[in-house]
C-alpha cells in the first residue's frame, strides 16, 4: 500500500478533478503490475496496472490507494475491470466519498466473490487524497499557503524590494510544490506589484498548473506577464459582480476564464465562496502564494489546510512589509493553530510545513 500511495502521488497536480490513485498488483509474492492515474485523470490506476499484469492478474491481490470506482463515466468502472481480470483479493486504503461510488465499488467486488480489505494505511491515504476528499465532502479544494520570509516574518523591505529573500534552493522547491498542485493562486495586489508568471520553471515540467488571481474589479496590468501568456497557460480570474464589462471582455479576449464571486462583509471577494467556485470547477489542490491580505483572509476564515514556510537568515525590521495582513485578533486563543509535520534545511534557508490542528 505504501508503494501504491507513492505511485499515486506522482499524479498530484496533473489529474484533477480525479483523485491521484496508485495501484499495485501482487501474485505469488511478486509485483506483476503497477499503475497510477494518468495525466488528465484517465486512464485510471487500476486498468493500467491490470494491463501490465496481463494474465498474472488472475488470482492476484490488488492494492489500491482509494476504493475502485463503480460508475460509468468516460471510462468503464475500475471495480468491474478488477472482476473481469480475475483478481482474488482487493486491499484498499479508503472508501471513496464521491456519491457516485461511496461503497459501491467495494460492493461490486464482494458481489463477485472477491475478498475485500479496507482501511490499510488509511491515515496516510487521507493525507495524500486530502484535496480530492475536501472537494467531494466540502465542495472546495485543499489550500496550501506558502510564505517566504525573513527571520522576523517580513516579505519585503519598506521600499518593496523582495527579490530574493530566500535562496535558489528554496525557490526551486517552491516550483516543485507548484507542480504538485492543480492551481497557483494570488491576490490582485500581488499580481499588480510583482507582475508574476506563476508558472513552473527550471524543472523540465511541461504541465503547468492553472493560475488563479482574485481581483474584485479586474484592475490588473494589461501589459504584464499574465496578460501575455493568458492564451497559452490557463489563467482564471475571480472577480466581483461589479467588475466593469469592458475589463471582463478584455480578459476574455486574451483567453482568461472569468469566475464571478460574491462579496464579503469586508467589501472584498468572499474567500469561502471563491473556493466553492474553484471546487465546482474541478480544482482539488490550490497553492496560495499571497499576498498578505489574501493569506490573512483565508486564515481568518479557517480555509488554510497546510502552511509551508521558507525562512531566511536575515532580518528586515519593523519597517519591512509583513507576510500577512491584519487578522483582527483580540486574544491569543483566537489565532489559527497549526501542527508541525516537517522541517528541513534548504541551502541556507529553513522549510517548515504545518497542517491545520
Amino acid at each position: 500500500m505504501a508503494l501504491a500511495l507513492a505511485l499515486g502521488a506522482r499524479g498530484l497536480g496533473r489529474v484533477w478533478p480525479n483523485p491521484a490513485v496508485g495501484c499495485v498488483i501482487v501474485n505469488g509474492g511478486r509485483i506483476v503490475g503497477r499503475g497510477w492515474t494518468a495525466p488528465g485523470g484517465r486512464p485510471h490506476a487500476e486498468p493500467l496496472a491490470l494491463a501490465q499484469a496481463g494474465a498474472a492478474a488472475r488470482g492476484a491481490t490488488a492494492y489500491v490507494s482509494l476504493e475502485p470506482c463503480s460508475h460509468h463515466g468516460q471510462t468503464p468502472p475500475c471495480a468491474e475491470a478488477l472482476v473481469a481480470a480475475g483478481v482474488a483479493r482487493v486491499v484498499s486504503a479508503l472508501e471513496d466519498p464521491d456519491p457516485r461510488v461511496a461503497g459501491r465499488g467495494h460492493a461490486i467486488l464482494r458481489g463477485a466473490g472477491i475478498a475485500v480489505e479496507t482501511g490499510v494505511m488509511a491515515e496516510a491515504a487521507r493525507r495524500s487524497h486530502r484535496g480530492f476528499l475536501l472537494n467531494r465532502t466540502e465542495g472546495r479544494p485543499l489550500v496550501t499557503l506558502k510564505l517566504a520570509t525573513s527571520f522576523d516574518g517580513r516579505i519585503a523591505t519598506a521600499s518593496g524590494e523582495s527579490r530574493w529573500i530566500t535562496g535558489e534552493g528554496a525557490r526551486r522547491l517552491v516550483h516543485a510544490q507548484r507542480a504538485r498542485h492543480d492551481a497557483v493562486m494570488v491576490g490582485g495586489g500581488t499580481a499588480r506589484a510583482d507582475d508574476p508568471d506563476l508558472t513552473v520553471r527550471g524543472l523540465g515540467v511541461a504541465h503547468q498548473p492553472v493560475r488563479v488571481v482574485l481581483s474584485r474589479g479586474l484592475d490588473l496590468p494589461r501589459e504584464g506577464r499574465l496578460a501575455a501568456t493568458a492564451a497559452s497557460v490557463p489563467l482564471w480570474l475571480c472577480h466581483g459582480p461589479d467588475a466593469a464589462p469592458e475589463r471582463c471582455e478584455h480578459w476574455q479576449r486574451l483567453g482568461a476564464r472569468l469566475i464571478e464571486g460574491a462579496i464579503g462583509a469586508d467589501g472584498q471577494l468572499d474567500p469561502a465562496a471563491t473556493l466553492q467556485a474553484l471546487g465546482a470547477a474541478g480544482l482539488t489542490r490550490v497553492f496560495c502564494e499571497g499576498g498578505g491580505s489574501l493569506g490573512a483572509a483565508l486564515l481568518a476564515a479557517g480555509l488554510v489546510d497546510e502552511l509551508v514556510g521558507f525562512t531566511a537568515g536575515l532580518a528586515l525590521g519593523a519597517e519591512g512589509r509583513p507576510a500577512l495582513g491584519a487578522l483582527g485578533l483580540a486574544r491569543l486563543a483566537e489565532a489559527p493553530r497549526f501542527r508541525l509535520i516537517e522541517t528541513r534545511a534548504i541551502g541556507d534557508d529553513v522549510m517548515h510545513r504545518w497542517e491545520r490542528a
